[in-house]
C-alpha cells in the first residue's frame, strides 16, 4: 500500500471512529464536553508517560481514558451545585486540568517527544512513517491498526447498546425506571470518547478531533430525525469529508487534517443552506410566504 493511499485510508477512519460517539453527544447537548476530554486527556497521558517511561505504552490510553472520565465527573460535580451552569462548569475544569499537563510538559519533558503543538495539531503525513512490524515484517502504518480498532470498538459499543444509548440519550428517567442504569451508559460513553481522541491524537491533534467528532453528527442531525438514518448518514458524511480532505490538502500542498475539519465545517454549511427540510433557505421562504399570506 502507497504512502498516499495509507494516509487516505487512516484519514477516513479517523473520522468516522470520532463521529460514532459523536452522534450521542450531540443528542445530548454535550458537545463542548468533546472539546473539554480532547484537551484534559493530555494529563492523562503525561502522568501515564512518567509512570511507564514509554510514549508507546497502552497505559497512555488507559490514564488518558481516567482523565477524560475524571473530567465528566468534575464538572458534573460542579454543574450538579445548580451555582454554575454546565458550560460555566466546563469552562473551570477544562482550562484547570489542560494548564497542569501544559505546566508538568514544559517543566519535566522538555527533552522527550511530547510537545504541545503535535498533541494539539497532529500531522497526518507523518503517520505512514511510524510503522507496525510483526515478527520482523511490516505490514502497514500503525494507525491503521489502531485508529481501526478503536473504530470496531465504538461500533460495536453503538450496536450492542443502541438500545441503552437510545433510551438513556432521549429520556434517563425512563431509562433509570426500566433498570438501564443512565449513569454507566454514561461513563461508558464518555470513556470510548476518550479513547477516541487519545488515539487520534498523533494523526490530526485534539484540536481537530473535535472538528470529526461534532461536524459530521451535527450535520446529519439537519437531514434527519431517525437515529439509525443519522448514525449512516453521519459515517458517510465523514466518509466524504476525510476524502475530499485529503485531496483538497494534496491539490494545494497544506495541512491534511486542517482540510479535512474545513471540508466538514464547508459540507455543514451547504447542508445548512440547502437541505429541504432544516436548511435556512427553505426556513426563510416558508417565512416569506407566511408574510405574504398575512398581508393577503
Amino acid at each position: 500500500m502507497s504512502a498516499e493511499l495509507e494516509i487516505q485510508v487512516i484519514a477516513v477512519i479517523v473520522a468516522v471512529a470520532c463521529s460514532l460517539p459523536g452522534v450521542f453527544l450531540v443528542l445530548r447537548k454535550m458537545s463542548m464536553m468533546s472539546d473539554s476530554i480532547t484537551h484534559t486527556i493530555l494529563l492523562g497521558i503525561v502522568i501515564a508517560f512518567f509512570i511507564t517511561k514509554d510514549l508507546n505504552s497502552p497505559l497512555l490510553i488507559v490514564g488518558a481514558a481516567l482523565v477524560g472520565v475524571l473530567t465528566v465527573f468534575l464538572t458534573e460535580l460542579l454543574n450538579n451545585t445548580k451555582l454554575l451552569s454546565k458550560d460555566s462548569s466546563i469552562g473551570i475544569v477544562f482550562p484547570l486540568l489542560f494548564s497542569i499537563a501544559i505546566i508538568i510538559i514544559s517543566k519535566y519533558a522538555g527533552s522527550v517527544h511530547l510537545d504541545t503543538d503535535s498533541v494539539l495539531l497532529g500531522e497526518l503525513a507523518f503517520a505512514p512513517f511510524n510503522r507496525l512490524i510483526v515478527f520482523g515484517v511490516d505490514i502497514g502504518a500503525k494507525s491503521i491498526y489502531t485508529m481501526g480498532a478503536i473504530l470496531i470498538i465504538n461500533l460495536l459499543f453503538v450496536i450492542i447498546f443502541f438500545k441503552e444509548l437510545k433510551i438513556v440519550t432521549f429520556d434517563p428517567a425512563l431509562a433509570a425506571v426500566l433498570g438501564f442504569m443512565p449513569s454507566l451508559v454514561h461513563y461508558g460513553l464518555m470513556t470510548l470518547v476518550s479513547i477516541t481522541a487519545v488515539g487520534a491524537f498523533e494523526s490530526v491533534g485534539s484540536i481537530l478531533v473535535v472538528a470529526f467528532m461534532i461536524g459530521p453528527p451535527v450535520t446529519a442531525y439537519l437531514l434527519t430525525e431517525d437515529l439509525k438514518k443519522m448514525i449512516i448518514i453521519d459515517i458517510i458524511i465523514s466518509t466524504i469529508n476525510g476524502i475530499l480532505g485529503y485531496k483538497f490538502a494534496e491539490t494545494l500542498d497544506v495541512s491534511i487534517a486542517g482540510s479535512m475539519a474545513l471540508m466538514t465545517g464547508l459540507v455543514f454549511l451547504l447542508v445548512f443552506i440547502f437541505t429541504p427540510k432544516n436548511g435556512l433557505m427553505s426556513k426563510c421562504l416558508m417565512k416569506s410566504k407566511k408574510e405574504v399570506l398575512k398581508r393577503s
